[in-house]
């Protein structure tokens, strides 16, 4: 296993902004004498002085011992003149996103450093094959994108390109590791892991709004309170800036010679064509004035519950339910089935959505049917959703809801659309990081990892496929397809392989 860097090796880091003073404070923690640059004279002394009030609020609040704090500001020295990071072991660049600018600045410092200094780019987008092919040694050349706000994100993308030395690559991991980080290996391609893989998140959230399935603020309880999420998508779109989101998605779609599955969306293109950029211009899909009042999810009213159940087969992922529904003294009988799993009551089903709508499900299963989302934790959730089959009479939606509230549930009703909101989202974001690994780009642990601490994810996508069951996340992909008759939903190949088999997602061995 590879060496992190010497902590008396210098770190160099460019860019005195947000993520590169970030960077400078956590070499320095690490204990690294660092210098930061920025164009802008004047710049990185700033930085350096904003830090030092950050920390001592910090050392106010007791969380850091004065000492120390002294000692971390007095390793980062702010350095106006490139040449000053000459003596540096590890440069790392956050400047602009802008292929040209950071190549010419790589091109410069390669004539700076010693011949065996690694340099990094902490780019979210850019390729790193594409960054470093311009260098007479490409190979000294490494991606490491962190997270923001640096200090507090654990997750570090170490980024190889097609010319990267194994050597460079691996002693970056070890010393972002040794800098408190998760640091994972991922393949220089567009968006790596998170930025690809979280893709569906905000895809699938703005095609069921813009579907009509429900409005913003009910969507985003669902996947608060239902699927675990810290923040919906809308409300998180709308604190990342819906101008970046939107850049970001067009150049991954753009850079995938536009795959149908990364397709932009135009509700997103009108709130950036209006300005409206979430918070930072103070409206995005919510007002973010101080009189503006917060809008509430649409719930279902209240009503009485069924005395008692009749459970049909194995209902899977739902089954906490029906332990919830028996301990709230609802009767449950346990019938067998064949095939598949619901529950009856009073002629009307619950039944786990699938990836069709409740109406087409209808025809051949009853028309009192009614269909539940997928939830993080069904027993834990506040929250669950449902679609109702347009066939069903008010009575049985009425029990099916009243069964539900009985748990302690808040019952939100979405349209009846494909695979409702979290299944087919937590289906996607599967299989999205299925085809991550079919191409190479990390391995199926890393695919977890990266969504975990990266973006707070409740459970890696591919954790979270196996929870649900593979070949469920299969069904519901195909019935995606059909439904919509469109690629987007067209399941990985590697998906495929795994349910052939019987084997998990989470597996990286070879099939």
């Amino acid at each position: 296993m590879a060496e992190p860097l010497a902590r008396e090796s210098i770190v160099g880091v460019i860019g005195a902004g947000t993520m590169g003073a970030g960077i400078a404070e956590v070499a320095a923690a690490a204990g690294h004498p660092v210098r930061l640059h920025d164009s802008r004279p004047g710049a990185a002394a700033e930085a350096c002085d904003a830090l030092a009030a950050r920390l001592d609020k910090r050392v106010a609040r007791g969380k850091l011992v004065q000492a120390e704090r002294d000692a971390l500001v007095a390793r980062i020295t702010p350095v106006d003149a490139l040449e000053a990071l000459a003596p540096a072991a590890l440069v790392v660049e956050a400047i602009v996103e802008d292929l040209a600018i950071k190549r010419e600045l790589f091109a410069t410092l390669e004539g700076l450093v010693a011949a065996d200094a690694i340099l990094a780019s902490n780019t979210s987008s850019l390729s790193i094959t594409a960054l470093g092919a311009g260098l007479a040694r490409p190979e000294r050349l490494v991606g490491m994108h962190f997270f923001n706000p640096v200090p507090v994100m654990k997750l570090v993308e170490v980024v190889h390109g097609l010319a990267s030395d194994p050597g460079a690559v691996a002693t970056v991991l070890a010393t972002a590791s040794a800098w408190g980080k998760h640091a994972v290996r991922v393949a220089s391609t567009p968006g790596f892991i998170v930025n690809r893989v979280a893709r569906p998140f905000y895809a699938e959230a703005l095609r069921l709004l813009q579907e009509g399935a429900a409005d913003a603020a009910t969507l985003d309880a669902v996947y608060r309170d239902a699927g675990g999420f810290r923040m919906g998508p809308f409300e998180l779109m709308d604190l990342i800036g819906h101008d970046v989101n939107f850049a970001v998605t067009r150049t991954v779609f753009e850079a995938f010679f536009h795959d149908p599955r990364y397709r932009p969306s135009l509700v997103q293109k009108e709130l950036v064509d209006a300005g409206r950029l979430g918070r930072k211009s103070g409206r995005g899909f919510y007002d973010y004035a101080d009189d503006a009042p917060r809008p509430e999810p649409r719930e279902r009213p209240t009503v009485a519950a069924p005395d008692a159940i009749r459970v049909h087969g194995d209902l899977g992922p739902v089954t906490p339910l029906v332990e919830m529904a028996g301990a709230a003294g609802v009767v449950v009988e346990q019938v067998p089935a064949e095939s598949g799993g619901w529950i009856e009551f009073g002629g009307a089903r619950l039944a786990l959505t699938d990836g069709r709508t409740a109406t087409a499900r209808a025809v051949h299963e009853g028309s009192d049917l009614v269909l539940l989302d997928l939830a993080l934790d069904y027993a834990g959730a506040s929250r669950l959703a449902i679609a109702v089959a347009a066939q069903a009479t008010p009575a049985a939606v009425d029990a099916a809801v009243g069964l539900l509230q009985a748990l302690g549930k808040r019952v939100v009703q979405l349209r009846d659309t494909p695979g409702l909101a979290l299944m087919r989202t937590v289906s996607l974001l599967a299989n999205e990081g299925a085809e991550a690994v079919l191409q190479g780009v990390c391995d199926a642990a890393a695919v977890d990892d990266a969504m975990r601490y990266g973006v707070n994810y409740p459970r890696g996508p591919l954790a979270w496929g196996d929870a649900v069951g593979a070949a469920r996340v299969l069904t519901v992909l195909d019935h995606l397809t059909a439904a919509y008759g469109e690629d987007r939903y067209r399941a990985s190949p590697w998906l495929r392989q795994k349910v052939a088999a019987g084997r998990p997602l989470c597996d990286d061995e070879s099939d």
